[in-house]
Parts: C-alpha cells; sequence; structure tokens
C-alpha cells in the first residue's frame, strides 16, 4: 500500500472502533514499516476525537538515568571511566525540549506539536494535545512516576480510553497504575509496603544528579496480563498488517491489579 492510502484508511477505522468524541485518549503506538509519516497520524486521531477531545502519549525518557534498561544498554561493554564520561554527558530533564525517541515516532511529534503540554517528570512525563491537557498533565511529583499523585490517576478518573496502534498489552503504561493499587490476597489485611528503589536522574542543570525513591516498576508479564483479558472488554481492528485495540483504562487496571493480586508478592 502507498503512504497515502494507509493514512486514508484511519479515520474510518477510528471510528469503528469507538473513540468517544469529546474524551480523553491515550495512544501508544509503532508507526514503523509502515510507511505512514506521524503527522497524518496525529490529525486522524484528533479528528476521532474532535474539538473536545484530548489526545495524550507517553513521552517516557529512561535515558535520562542511570538506574534506567536503556542507561544500563548504553554503558554496557565500556570501561569504568567510559561509562563516567557517559554519564556526564547525560542531559537534564527540559519538558519543553528533550526528546522522547525511545516512545516512537507518534509520541515525538505529539509532543513536539505546538501548543502540546507535556507533565514534569524527568523520567515518565506525558504529553497531550488538547482542551484537558494541562488539567490532567499539570502536577507530577517526583516520587510518583504513574501511581496515585501522577497524570495516570487523572487519566483513569477521566475514564479515558486506551489505543494500542501495532503495539500490544506489553507496552501498556497504564498497567504501571495497577501496581500501585495491587496488594497479595495472603497478605492484604496486613497491607504490605510494596517493594520500592532508588532511582536516579538529571535535572536542572548537567551534572545535577538527583535520587528519589518510588515503586519498583516491572513490565515483564505486562503481555501475559493483557492476553487474559476478557474479549468483551476490547475493541479490535487490524491497520497496516497488524493488531489495532481499543480499551478503556478503568477495565484494564482493575484487570491487571486482580492479576496482580493473585500472584506478585510483596517486599519481604
Amino acid at each position: 500500500m502507498t503512504r497515502g492510502s494507509r493514512t486514508g484508511e484511519l479515520p474510518s477505522l477510528l471510528g469503528s472502533l469507538g473513540i468517544r468524541r469529546g474524551g480523553v485518549l491515550m495512544v501508544h503506538a509503532a508507526l514503523s514499516g509502515t510507511g505512514t509519516a506521524p503527522g497524518p497520524v496525529r490529525d486522524a486521531l484528533l479528528d476521532a476525537l474532535g474539538r473536545d477531545g484530548t489526545l495524550i502519549v507517553p513521552a517516557f525518557t529512561p535515558e535520562n538515568s542511570d538506574t534506567s534498561r536503556a542507561y544500563r544498554t548504553a554503558v554496557a561493554g565500556l570501561s569504568e571511566k567510559e561509562a563516567e564520561r557517559y554519564r556526564a554527558t547525560v542531559q537534564p530533564f527540559d519538558p519543553g525540549s528533550t526528546g522522547c525517541p525511545t516512545m516512537g515516532a507518534l509520541a515525538e511529534c505529539v509532543r513536539s506539536t505546538t501548543g502540546a503540554v507535556r507533565s514534569a517528570h524527568p523520567q515518565t512525563s506525558l504529553a497531550g494535545l488538547g482542551p484537558r491537557a494541562g488539567e490532567l498533565l499539570g502536577r507530577h511529583p517526583l516520587s510518583s512516576h504513574l501511581g496515585r499523585l501522577s497524570p495516570m490517576r487523572r487519566l483513569y478518573a477521566a475514564d479515558a480510553q486506551i489505543l494500542l496502534l501495532r503495539v500490544g498489552f506489553e507496552v501498556c503504561s497504564a498497567f504501571h497504575y495497577a501496581e500501585y493499587l495491587a496488594r497479595p490476597l495472603t497478605d492484604y489485611l496486613l497491607r504490605p509496603r510494596p517493594a520500592r528503589r532508588t532511582y536516579r536522574c538529571v535535572m536542572g542543570r548537567e551534572g545535577n544528579w538527583v535520587e528519589y525513591r518510588d515503586l519498583v516498576l516491572d513490565d515483564s508479564d505486562f503481555g501475559a496480563i493483557g492476553s487474559r483479558l476478557p474479549g468483551g472488554l476490547l475493541r479490535e481492528a487490524s491497520w497496516a498488517s497488524k493488531k489495532v485495540t481499543l480499551c478503556g483504562i478503568r477495565d484494564v487496571v482493575s484487570h491487571a491489579r486482580t492479576e496482580m493480586t493473585r500472584y506478585r508478592q510483596p517486599l519481604a
């Protein structure tokens, strides 16, 4: 297919899935291999939402850290001195200019669009376009990646929809919110504290490494959790030879919370 024909299919596909006009939509997307530029995809999503709708994307920056998988991959094989030199070059997070290359072309496109709003977290920011973007993304404290004080909680309260555009539930960041809510059934009455860890990132100026503590986030089982979602909660289609899934954030968080409660163990 040509680039134009693939982009041209999107409006009818998005309409048939049931994206709510005037609603809030969080999108995870992979456009690689489609031959489609991110701008027309962004525009099709905004058209589906209408003038009162709000489009949200993850704009995570794991590169701005020495405690992330992205950093460990970057320094793998380097000597201690080489790793230190690399660490010294990590740039401070700036919501207005720091890119989010690992999140894909659509996320970077939305983040960099004139008028976009971005939350302030140096590792797990969200970006958005639309009338509710400022309200939803305006507060994002350092010690709550995607928890009760983060924009993810406000997306949940807004009953946002989630669109997985050619990606699976292994990248569904709303499942992280479920991690903050989950408790193993056997220990629920004791209300065990969830496992926490120290994170580090650069803020304000080059070389200014900041430490904070938050929940240990683990996406290793997200694909399996998503595979057990009841079919009635999902609306599915296909675009550019891969699956497209629409679902409600409250439905998937409730499902993931139950799943995690059954088998994830608290900090000993």
